[in-house]
């Protein structure tokens, strides 16, 4: 905390006595915390006055940087309240950072510490010097110090004379910066003058402008830059100079451009100096280009008054841009140019076409007439030859004599051209032609294309937009090479201007710049021209620039077993591939195993995956890269098999093995009456059963008669009437009653044949089908046949019947002995 000296205002408010009362109250009150504290010492010395408290002296106060510093602080113990009793101790801080010095008693009881400092590397900081007063080091005392360089010298001190207010403005270069702060301004002094302040410059800026009233004008003046600071002053070069050597001139104006004489390459040019110019020396300079490039062409020594001048050395039918600026010639070292003069446009007349046209050709055999297709390309032929713009091109079969004109087999604007010609024909005739005449014609001679081959071509980026090709120089002479190139795409396609034409026979590389576009791929071929042949081509692939391809390709599953599978995916096409694929990558991963990989060769369009575990997930993508990068593809779900194809095959012939063999053994169980009769017994139908035809179609309806006595002798069944049951009833079930004795077992009918002496005639078996559940049977009752009247007259005997299971039809009715009886019989 840094406190301020107080007014002597403020040390008269606040006595000694009242400054310790009011620290022993807020002792008491518990002033224990650093910020209490502080807030003490705040009363205690600002309200209780630091004048004269503490005095801080540094010498020097700006010191070069690196220099030594010294310091010293005394302390008056009266003058600081609160400090009167106790020791008092006094350390140094410079800024935040703690530094140590020495300390003593100095005359009147005053406390002094001083300070040296070796190295001062710091351009300010600011050196406080510090007491401890209740635990914590406080602020009583401070001085700035500053660090630097002296001023750098000004260099490279120019004026300029701006004519519409004559004031003449100066710049300069600063130098390397003094860390210090520092006064610049620009001095001038006349002939018979002492040295003035010419202008002072602004924010920081290296340059000012002297008014008018402080020049002297067509007399010799000292110019220079003077920058002081605390270590030193430093000034510039004196530049002398008349203000109006350095008079900064309007530029000229152009007046009329034209072409002198006619069909040369020369031009006249004539202009007007700028107003108020006309009674001075003026160096002029020119300057020109064509419309199409950039870099200027100067012409120098051109006098101003004179008006008019001649250059030669044009292009025929080119358009040119012309600029002009002036200075005053009698200080040419320092005086300033004009500005450029507005751009003015011109172009030089035509004549006919000149030179030789590069030419390259291809024939083939156009079928049975005995004709020959062509096609022929050229360049376009550079400015300085074609003198002018090209209207067309003709092609002719022979060269043109005089007065007569060959006939043309081809005339067109562009740079190619197909025709048809005899199969003899080895020389065709180009020529160009514009506004001005016909270029002289340039003969083809079509030769066979069977010569020696180069060998080792081979094509690397030129930059972005270029290849160089490199080959090995063939043994025999060479004429000059054509190069041709192709862009690779997925629809075939063909470039005229994709050629061009290597005249030196002995080079061994050349720059591919026309056409060459970044990421694509071009097929690049080599033709050597010896003497009455051309040679085989050789052919290459290139890329003037690679990245990542686009994207990868899509993967497609082709088989898949319980452990592989194997992918395809379809070629990229070029146009996407960015460079040359190098390598495709496979990925694959599970659930439960970690990812897998495997690197395959770029010319492969398939892949097989072993070693998958059987009922599983994987994901899987493909990565194509290049030199420049890679690119992953979308991913591919699939899941392996149980079982293998073999294993299924094997699983469906088991299980048609087994399926045959049932059949087999069904239609021998079939077959085999005993295994039959032993695995399905034959149940007798009740209704095919003797007793089952004893009983007639419908009871007749007899009354009934009631045998007087009973009678000794055969009783015989005449009848057999089987009754349905009661509506609403269902066999086998009964109403609940009482609960019945347990079944007994079935007995045989019987009749009496003599005394003692029983005959079984019927029997009905209760055990019912096979398999059916038998329900319970009530006891056997028994019904005395009654004697009726039958034909013999004789005595019925007694007999009884086993009730029926509920299963098979009643029994309602019997015919006894041929007396009609009805007997009733029903389930309880």
């Amino acid at each position: 905390m840094r406190f301020k000296q107080s007014s002597p205002e403020s040390n008269q408010a606040l006595t000694p006595g009242d400054a310790k009362a009011t620290e022993d109250t807020m002792a008491r009150r518990g002033a224990g915390t650093p910020f209490l504290r502080q807030l003490s010492l705040l009363l205690l010395l600002h309200l209780g006055g630091t004048l004269g408290c503490a005095s801080v002296t540094v010498s020097p106060r700006v010191v070069p940087l690196g220099s030594a510093v010294t310091a010293s602080c005394t302390i008056q113990r009266e003058l600081c309240h609160g400090l009167e009793q106790g020791k008092v101790q006094i350390s140094w801080m410079l800024d935040n950072k703690l530094v140590s010095g020495s300390q003593h008693q100095g005359p009147g009881g005053t406390e002094v510490s001083n300070l040296t400092l070796p190295r001062f590397n710091l351009t300010q900081a600011r050196l406080f010097c510090c007491v401890e007063w209740n635990g914590t080091k406080q602020r009583v005392g401070m001085a700035e110090i500053r660090a630097g360089y002296p001023p750098a010298k000004p260099l490279n001190l120019s004026c300029v004379l701006n004519l519409s207010d004559y004031g003449l403005t100066c710049r300069w270069e600063q130098g390397t910066n003094s860390h210090l702060p520092t006064s610049v301004v620009l001095k001038c002094t006349g002939s018979g003058a002492g040295a003035v302040t010419g202008c002072t410059p602004r924010g920081g800026h290296s340059h000012c402008t002297v008014p008018r009233q402080l020049l002297q004008l067509y007399r010799q003046m000292e110019i220079w830059v003077s920058a002081t600071n605390a270590l030193g002053t430093a000034e510039s070069e004196r530049l002398c100079i008349d203000p109006m050597d350095v008079a900064k001139l309007d530029p000229p104006t152009l007046q009329s451009i034209q072409s002198i004489p006619f069909q040369t390459d020369c031009i006249a040019l004539a202009w007007d100096v700028a107003w108020g110019t006309e009674h001075m020396e003026l160096q002029c300079e020119l300057r020109y280009r064509a419309a199409e490039d950039s870099a200027w062409l100067l012409v120098s020594g051109i006098i101003g008054q004179a008006g008019s001048a001649q250059r030669c050395g044009f292009l025929f039918g080119t358009q040119y841009c012309f600029q002009m600026r002036c200075r005053r010639s009698s200080a040419a070292a320092l005086a300033s140019w004009s500005e450029w003069s507005p751009v003015r446009n011109f172009t030089t007349h035509e004549k006919a076409p000149t030179g030789k046209l590069d030419a390259w050709w291809g024939a083939q055999p156009a079928g049975p007439g005995g004709r020959l297709e062509v096609q022929l390309r050229w360049k376009v032929p550079r400015q300085r030859d074609a003198n002018g713009r090209v209207l067309g091109y003709r092609v002719t079969l022979s060269p043109r004599r005089r007065g007569r004109d060959p006939p043309t087999i081809c005339n067109t604007t562009h740079t190619q051209c197909n025709f048809s010609v005899p199969a003899a024909t080895r020389r065709v005739y180009l020529s160009a032609y514009n506004a001005a005449g016909e270029s002289a014609p340039t003969e083809v001679i079509l030769l066979q294309r069977k010569g020696q081959p180069l060998a080792g071509l081979r094509a690397v980026p030129g930059g972005e937009r270029s290849l160089w090709v490199h080959w090995e120089a063939p043994p025999a002479p060479v004429i000059a090479y054509v190069l041709e190139w192709q862009r690779v795409t997925a629809e075939p396609g063909h470039c005229s201007a994709c050629w061009q034409m290597e005249r030196d026979g002995t080079a061994t590389r050349a720059l591919i710049q026309d056409g060459i576009e970044p990421f694509q791929r071009y097929n690049i071929s080599l033709y050597p021209l010896y003497e009455g042949t051309v040679g085989v081509p050789v052919h290459t692939t290139a890329y003037s620039q690679e990245k990542a391809p686009s994207h990868a390709p899509k993967l497609h599953l082709k088989r898949i077993s319980k452990s592989e599978a194997e992918l395809c995916w379809e070629p990229l096409p070029v146009e996407m591939q960015n460079g040359f694929i190098t390598s495709y990558t496979i990925f694959w991963a599970s659930s439960i195993t970690n990812m897998a990989s495997a690197t395959v060769n770029p010319s492969l369009s398939s892949f097989a995956i072993h070693g998958l575990k059987p009922s599983t997930l994987y994901k899987v993508h493909i990565m194509a890269s290049t030199a420049a990068g890679s690119t992953n593809g979308t991913s591919l779900t699939l899941v392996t098999t149980v079982l293998d194809d073999t294993e299924i095959q094997f699983l469906f012939l088991s299980l048609g093995l087994v399926f045959v063999g049932l059949m087999v053994l069904l239609i021998c169980f079939q077959k085999n009456e005993r295994m039959k009769e032993q695995l399905w017994p034959s149940v007798p139908d009740p209704a095919n059963s003797s007793l089952g035809k004893w009983v007639p179609a419908a009871a007749p309806q007899e009354p009934l008669h009631v045998l007087a006595a009973r009678e000794p002798g055969p009783a015989a069944i005449s009848t057999v009437t089987v009754l349905e049951g009661e509506a609403g009833k269902q066999p086998g079930k009964e109403p609940p009653g009482p609960a019945a004795a347990p079944p007994a077992l079935p007995r045989p009918y019987v009749r009496q044949e003599g005394p003692g002496e029983p005959v079984q005639y019927a029997r009905v078996g209760g055990a019912g089908y096979r398999g059916q559940r038998l329900l319970p049977e009530p006891a056997p009752r028994f019904y005395e046949n009654l004697r009726g009247r039958g034909d013999g007259g004789g005595g019925g005997d007694w007999g009884f019947l086993e009730e029926p299971p509920a299963t098979f039809p009643l029994l309602q009715g019997l015919r006894i002995g041929g007396a009609e009886e009805l007997h009733e019989c029903r389930a309880d």
